[in-house]
């Protein structure tokens, strides 16, 4: 069983303008000369913090974070105001060559899965390899089945808090319903209803239940900012076509990556990492049997700690 890399500093934070409105936080660790990592965080909105470089061995990688638009360091704090898939794709390619990196690798879970793939398909030649764990296809059944009605049968408990803010007359749609909320002019009403849509998602998170999950969905500065750009896009369809991944992956599939998924995934459907596996002829996937969502779940851990060892060895074999 492989662990998390013992905690580590930065050795570079920048603050970089994308646009009049939004400054990115990006920051380096690991080995200056390593082979460059990108981590894509989940959410959208769900930010970065240092538990996101325990990933990768310091020696071998030159590991990159960064908060999208809106969500964690990044400025103003979940701002959905030119805030749009399109833009996040920019604003990755943006950072390589900010960086000065001809490639790297993408390394990314949930809605950062959706986002690695998506940038892949814009800039197949700037990615070497994917890791991507809890595949998100973002299709209209895939929002449905964990913000309307699914996910919402295995957990009748959890979904009783998410289902309450909402009045009764207005539960046919539960994201639409949420985004008035979210982004109304009332700010008890916005927090109420933040930590109301964060607070399900930790609580689906893992298959056992886990407290420190759980409560850091439901801090305020977290909640408000994953909720608010979260909602904003998936009342948006994310801004990409129905099925527009899958329709696109003849342009990367002999790109090499890993799926990594949990096979109690309440928050992202197995079937996501099967039907992604079936169109990506170079992906490797694994199936943990005894996780769910969380990248934090000792068998995710420890599968996304061995393939960031194994595509170190194969990549340093080819430099």
């Amino acid at each position: 069983m492989h662990f998390l890399y013992p905690d580590i500093q930065t050795y570079q934070e920048h603050f970089l303008p994308v646009s009049d409105l939004h400054t990115l936080y990006v920051e380096e660790s690991g080995n200056p000369n390593g082979i460059p990592v990108l981590f894509v965080h989940g959410g959208p909105g769900g930010g970065c913090d240092h538990q996101s470089r325990r990933f990768f061995d310091p020696e071998l990688y030159r590991i990159i974070i960064f908060d999208q638009r809106g969500a964690g360091k990044s400025t103003p704090h979940a701002e959905l105001k030119d805030n749009t898939t399109a833009h996040l794709i920019v604003d990755i390619e943006k950072i390589r060559v900010y960086l000065n990196i001809d490639s790297w690798v993408l390394f990314g879970g949930s809605w950062g899965s959706t986002l690695s793939l998506l940038y892949a398909q814009a800039y197949p030649e700037r990615v070497l390899e994917m890791i991507l764990r809890g595949i998100f296809l973002c299709r209209k059944r895939d929002l449905h089945w964990f913000y309307q009605e699914g996910a919402s049968r295995l957990f009748p408990d959890e979904w009783h808090h998410y289902q309450k803010q909402i009045p009764t007359a207005d539960q046919s749609n539960f994201i639409s319903a949420y985004y008035e909320l979210l982004t109304s002019e009332n700010e008890l009403k916005q927090m109420a209803a933040a930590k109301a849509w964060s607070g399900w998602e930790g609580a689906c998170s893992t298959l056992k239940p886990n407290k420190n999950i759980r409560d850091h969905f439901t801090q305020p500065q977290v909640a408000l900012a994953m909720a608010r750009i979260e909602c904003h896009y998936f009342v948006n369809r994310s801004f990409i076509e129905e099925n527009q991944i899958i329709n696109n992956m003849h342009k990367i599939s002999h790109i090499p990556g890993a799926i990594i998924h949990g096979r109690y995934d309440v928050v992202c459907p197995l079937d996501n990492a099967f039907e992604l596996k079936n169109n990506w002829l170079e992906a490797r996937l694994h199936v943990i049997r005894d996780a769910g969502h969380s990248a934090f779940e000792a068998g995710n851990t420890d599968m996304l700690i061995r393939t960031t060892m194994e595509t170190a060895q194969r990549l340093n074999l080819n430099r």
